[in-house]
């Protein structure tokens, strides 16, 4: 699919600029239906608490994270549809992260859903980026050496469910000073007054890197709820980046995705393509006993 019917070019000449971009409509309605009925299925849409909005914020503080804000998280593959573990690596994901990375090949580094409902924390976080627990060095100069992180919205998100505040990457320069990565908290009100929403409805994608300043805002409207994805992807082969390992979980549903996956798709996991070394008779023969549901048939023409 090309690009540009999900993307246009200013926009990711934006996501370059800011650091944030919000793309509405990226998925359709028709698509996104299945996965919104997978999220009720697995969550509802009322949770721990009475739906009314918890502050439990001091006095004159931004906001902080803690362990409650995360919960309702489940990591790729999904005990759910097709769909809801195959949007992860849609086509035109990968192809906007290849363009937005200028890389030929990408790889998928996180997948995860979150849910969250009014009542059930205080969502409102400090201003920080997402570096700190992708990669134990610092975001490169260049694209490449960087990530694109896209949060799929399953349902509305509204600045009343707690849209994501991201700051543009000049209002961040002007008030921490070029090239800063962490923020003090003595200057989160600066940051807080240049804040931007990500506001918007069911079917957009925000994407953000990790060296933007962002942070999660409190659910608010009563017996209010947001179904969000997170879906990450980094140049292939860059280690210095990385969040989750898939093959800690082989016991999960991975026959969702190998059985319905190209081998594009299947290569954004780490599984190399038809014609690769790799692919040997022995590897071949084993994997699809291990698989034995997995159509291998360009893995086996590839190595005739």
């Amino acid at each position: 699919m090309v690009v540009s019917e999900a993307a246009t070019d200013q926009q990711i000449a934006q996501w370059h600029k800011d650091g944030a971009v919000v793309i509405e409509d990226f998925f359709s309605a028709e698509e996104i239906a299945p996965i919104y009925a997978d999220y009720q299925d697995q969550y509802g849409v009322q949770g721990q608490g009475d739906g009314r909005a918890l502050d439990f914020k001091l006095a004159g503080s931004v906001g902080a994270s803690h362990r409650k804000q995360f919960m309702n998280i489940d990591t790729l593959p999904y005990q759910a549809s097709v769909a809801m573990n195959m949007i992860s690596l849609d086509p035109r994901l990968i192809a906007l992260a290849k363009k937005m990375l200028g890389v030929d090949r990408v790889e998928l580094y996180q997948s995860h859903t979150w849910a969250k409902f009014t009542g059930e924390a205080d969502y409102d976080q400090a201003f920080h980026c997402d570096f700190g627990n992708h990669t134990l060095t610092v975001p490169g100069d260049e694209a490449k050496s960087r990530t694109v992180n896209f949060i799929i919205y399953i349902s509305d998100v509204t600045d009343g469910v707690g849209a994501l505040h991201y700051v543009a990457k000049d209002d961040v320069a002007a008030v921490l000073g070029d090239g800063a990565i962490v923020a003090a908290t003595e200057q989160q009100p600066a940051l807080l007054a240049r804040q931007r929403s990500a506001a918007a409805p069911a079917g957009s994608i925000l994407a953000y890197g990790i060296d933007t300043f962002h942070r999660g805002t409190n659910l608010t409207d009563l017996n209010g709820f947001r179904y969000t994805m997170t879906v990450s992807y980094k140049a292939a082969g860059n280690s210095q980046v990385g969040f989750h390992v898939w093959q800690f979980s082989p016991e999960r549903p991975w026959h969702l995705i190998l059985n319905h996956g190209s081998p594009e798709q299947l290569q954004c996991l780490g599984i190399p393509a038809p014609g690769d070394p790799f692919w040997t008779v022995r590897t071949l023969q084993l994997t699809q006993k291990r698989w034995p549901d997995w159509d291998m048939s360009a893995y086996f023409a590839a190595a005739e």
